[in-house]
């Protein structure tokens, strides 16, 4: 981007003497000081507790060489922050109303030089991260592909993430969350996806937006931007499907396990637990690695996706084959794990789901390890769910009764509202339950070390705050995991 294409997209004011502008260039784009390097735009964000503006010395000692500053800040301290452009002649200092909206802003005008692109959006209860991944691994068999990295779907993720797009660049596959009224539309509006999919309407963040109807309204919003010659890709066994496809302008596909096969020509084979999914694509048969029905669904929606793009049965199943487990997420891994209190290590299997947790992720792990035939014993690991406002104490309780319909051997529950959770599964006629009401990762993982026998199973579940990802290397002796 221009310096004068910058500054007109965030209705930004210069700060600094007269000078050649020729020379402004950015590489990258953080609102993290630690991220900057050489040639970064830095965008310092002002949250409850920080405020990134005094970071702005440090982002341009490591190299930035362009900084938003809020007016509000910049008004109350004029001085400071012309001064700092003058002795900067070298950077670009642009004063903005909002640092968040002129991120989005800049990230907007930024995408819309790619009119050649292929845009898609993801957004869902669950599931939106290992659906990008297969989407993206799918799309690659036929497209140069840019993707979300990791999980950056937020109203700050999401600007950052298109800034990612480079001119060789023909499909983008763009993760979408959100955790308050609004944010799926204000970062739908950076992206202006023309195809769009949403996995499922779960209670995620039901405490923020009240209810499943106003999460699917949220939902909707990323179909917005989707035109005649687009499509938006709809759960077709939700109960809100119907409401969530209101309104759109281009195609509407339906995906699941129950469309039939003349319609989807996707033809399920068989659920192979741990070892994931058999089916085939228009007679051609794929696996997909990662295990969970629930994952087959997510699958389906790729499907459906790359047809509508062009790609054939076997480029789809290539590109299907080629996912692993996304790390932390629904991952099974036989470990040897490190020594207990004894100075005993047990070779065991651990299922580690720890970057986030919600009712519908919850019951679909518990239902997947339940299905499983293992060699030893069944452990299961679950940890608070955030989000869920006055609901919560429901659901805690609704998924300790639940877990205890899978039959594990011992149910370890962890965190204060996980009691709801203890005492549920108690309730239920279930015994073996340990409690601990805070999540203190070592005394979490030293109890299971010394619990855990040859051949157990160990489920790991709980939102990503509970640090349950901790937990899972100090079980591992593995360097990779443990570093």
């Amino acid at each position: 981007m221009s310096f004068d294409e910058l500054l007109k997209s965030v209705y930004g004011k210069y700060i600094g003497f007269a000078r050649n502008q020729d020379i402004f260039v950015f590489s990258s784009v953080t609102t993290d000081s630690r991220a900057v390097k050489p040639g970064s735009l830095f965008v310092p964000l002002i949250g409850e507790n920080q405020d990134g503006h005094k970071y702005i010395p440090a982002a341009l000692e490591a190299g930035a060489t362009a900084v938003f500053v809020t007016n509000s800040v910049y008004e109350k301290n004029s001085e400071y922050y012309f001064k700092l452009a003058s002795e900067n002649l070298d950077k670009t200092f642009i004063a903005v109303e909002n640092n968040m909206k002129a991120l989005q802003d800049a990230a907007r005008a930024y995408v819309r030089k790619f009119p050649n692109l292929i845009k898609i959006g993801i957004t869902g209860s669950s599931g939106k991260t290992t659906t990008k991944e297969i989407l993206a691994s799918v799309l690659r068999q036929k497209y140069k592909v840019v993707a979300t990295e990791g999980n950056f779907n937020s109203e700050t993720g999401l600007p950052l993430s298109v800034f990612n797009i480079r001119a060789e660049h023909e499909a983008g596959v763009f993760e979408m969350g959100m955790n308050r009224e609004n944010e799926i539309g204000e970062i739908a509006r950076v992206l202006e996806p023309n195809y769009a999919i949403i996995t499922n309407i779960g209670t995620a963040h039901i405490g923020i937006l009240g209810s499943r109807e106003n999460i699917a309204r949220e939902k909707r919003k990323i179909f917005s931007y989707i035109k005649e010659n687009g499509a938006a890709f709809v759960p077709a066994d939700d109960d809100f499907a119907n409401f969530i496809s209101e309104g759109v302008k281009g195609k509407v596909v339906r995906f699941g396990k129950n469309v039939p096969e003349s319609e989807s020509g996707v033809s399920f084979i068989s659920n192979d637990g741990l070892a994931g999914t058999r089916f085939a694509i228009d007679g051609v048969e794929a696996r997909l690695k990662v295990p969970g029905i629930y994952n087959y669904t997510n699958a389906l929606a790729c499907v459906a996706c790359a047809k509508i793009l062009g790609l054939g049965s076997e480029q789809i199943r290539a590109g299907v084959e080629a996912v692993e487990s996304v790390n932390g997420r629904s991952s099974a891994v036989i470990i040897n794990t490190k020594k207990n209190s004894k100075g005993e290590s047990k070779k065991v299997m651990l299922m580690y789901d720890c970057y986030n947790a919600n009712p519908d992720s919850m019951e679909k792990a518990i239902n997947l390890c339940g299905s499983l035939e293992i060699k030893g014993r069944m452990i299961f690991v679950l940890g608070d769910m955030k989000e869920l406002g006055e609901t919560s104490a429901e659901e805690h309780s609704r998924i300790g009764a639940l877990a205890t319909l899978s039959k594990p051997d011992l149910i370890v529950f962890v965190g204060p509202e996980m009691e709801n959770g203890a005492k549920a599964a108690k309730l239920s006629g279930f015994d073996n339950v340990q409690y601990f009401s805070s999540a203190d990762v070592d005394a979490v993982s030293a109890f299971i070390l010394d619990y855990a026998k040859d051949d157990d199973f160990i489920l790991l579940k709980a939102s990503h705050s509970m640090n349950f990802d901790m937990i899972a290397k100090k079980l591992d002796a593995r360097e990779a995991l443990s570093a």
